[in-house]
């Protein structure tokens, strides 16, 4: 409790002393890329790994403060290096996972607004597949911090080999609603009637790569990306890391294999100087944050 209230302090003593405006001119303006994972529609009751799922109020509200001091721009605009047209710093809004709720009820806030999105999308999972850190919550954010080390390094962070895991140790996976499952094909196609809206890969079923042959994060990214293209109009040659976890070795991989630009899920604001465009920074937008810290980390600060 006390902490909270440090905190609640600390952020309005920087949003009310003007460093959110400060920070807006400088840290930010290289441009910022927002990450996102799931909406959580009117409603719905929290479940899984909470700090993931936003509720669909937090979600309008920081769209609206977005539009009071940023330009929201396409994912491609603000990775091309150079000024913005406009004093404001340029943002871009992204989501990781497909989440059924991102790809509908996010959505559909955003074409209310006209603002444009990129979603990352593990085909593997497309057609109503859960999650196994959502399947596995223990605590309010997620699995807990000894089954995630263990999930993500000894069993590599792939969703078959930690579910096989879980059986065998008696582990019993929870219930998952439909909102927090991933978005199904004709969920995809529908949330492509926004001219705004584009798709990127988030490989092909979400593994850690740093912890896969070269082989296969080859196949993890090319099988990806194909399928998104053979399906889908507006597919960009961008990948999300699973995770946020990657390695000079994957980011070689990912410039063989064709992408353009690869994206961790934090790091802060990009640089105004473009240097490695295969492990390009996002501010991670969890569940739970208060109004001024949302400010506070658009503008560039705290975006870890």
């Amino acid at each position: 409790m006390i902490r909270r209230r440090l905190k609640a302090s600390l952020e309005a003593i920087l949003t009310g002393g003007g460093l959110a405006a400060v920070a807006r001119r400088t840290r930010a303006r290289g441009g910022i890329i927002l990450a996102y994972h799931n909406i959580v529609p009117e409603g719905e009751e929290p479940a899984g790994d909470r700090s993931l799922h936003l509720p669909v109020e937090e979600f309008r509200a920081q769209l609206d403060a977005l539009v009071e001091t940023h330009d929201v721009v396409p994912l491609d605009d603000v990775l091309r290096p150079g000024p913005g047209r406009s004093p404001r710093p340029r943002v871009a809004i992204t989501f990781d996972d497909a989440y059924r709720g991102a790809v509908t009820c996010g959505v559909a806030e955003l074409w209310a607004r006209g603002l444009p999105a990129t979603v990352f999308v593990a085909p593997a999972f497309v057609g109503g597949k859960t999650f196994w850190w959502d399947s596995f919550a223990t605590e309010p954010y997620g699995p807990g911090a000894a089954l995630r080390e263990y999930a993500l390094n000894e069993l590599r962070g792939a969703d078959s080999e930690i579910r096989r895991w879980a059986a065998e140790s008696g582990i019993e996976p929870k219930p998952v609603p439909a909102y927090a499952c991933a978005a199904s094909e004709e969920e995809l196609t529908a949330a492509l009637r926004h001219p705004g809206l584009a798709l990127g890969s988030h490989t092909w079923s979400h593994p850690n790569l740093t912890r896969l042959s070269a082989v296969e994060v080859a196949t993890e990214l090319e099988q990806s990306l194909r399928w998104l293209r053979e399906r889908f109009e507006r597919v960009g040659p961008w990948l999300s890391y699973p995770y946020g976890m990657s390695s000079p070795e994957v980011e070689a991989i990912a410039m063989q294999t064709g992408y353009a630009a690869a994206l961790r899920v934090t790091g802060g604001p990009l640089p105004r100087r473009r240097m490695r465009p295969y492990a390009l920074p996002r501010t991670n937008i969890p569940a739970g944050l208060s109004p001024r810290g949302f400010t506070l980390r658009a503008a560039g600060l705290f975006g870890s």
